[in-house]
C-alpha cells in the first residue's frame, strides 16, 4: 500500500508539473497574441531585428537588472529613443499599465 501511495504521488507530481508548463505556455502565447493586438510585430520581432530591436536582444540587455520591468514598461507607454539607435520608438499611452506590464515581463521572460 506503501508503494502505490508513493506512486500515486509521482504521477500527481508530474500532472501539476505538465499543467504548469501548459498554463505558462498559453501565458507566454497570450502575451504574444496581446504584442500582435498592439501592432508590436510591426517594429519587432522574438528572434530578429526588424525597425526596432528583437525581443530576445532587449531581453539579453535588461538581464539581472532588478529595474528592468519597469524600463520597459515606461518605454513602452512613453516611448523612448536612443537606447537601440537614433530611431525612436512611439508612445503608447493608450496601453493599459497592467497591458505594459504582461508586455515587458514576456520580452524579458525570452531568452
Amino acid at each position: 500500500m506503501r508503494n502505490l501511495s508513493f506512486a500515486c504521488a509521482g504521477v500527481l507530481g508530474k500532472a501539476a508539473l505538465l499543467l504548469g508548463f501548459a498554463l505558462l505556455a498559453m501565458q507566454a502565447q497570450a502575451n504574444e497574441a496581446l504584442a500582435r493586438k498592439n501592432n508590436c510585430l510591426g517594429c519587432h520581432a522574438v528572434g530578429t531585428k526588424l525597425v526596432g530591436p528583437a525581443y530576445k536582444d532587449v531581453a539579453a540587455k535588461y538581464a539581472g537588472q532588478a529595474d528592468a520591468q519597469a524600463a520597459l514598461v515606461q518605454s513602452i507607454r512613453n516611448g523612448s529613443v536612443g537606447k537601440w539607435g537614433e530611431l525612436p520608438m512611439p508612445a503608447h499611452p493608450k496601453l493599459s499599465e497592467a497591458d505594459a506590464k504582461k508586455l515587458a515581463a514576456w520580452v524579458l521572460g525570452l531568452k
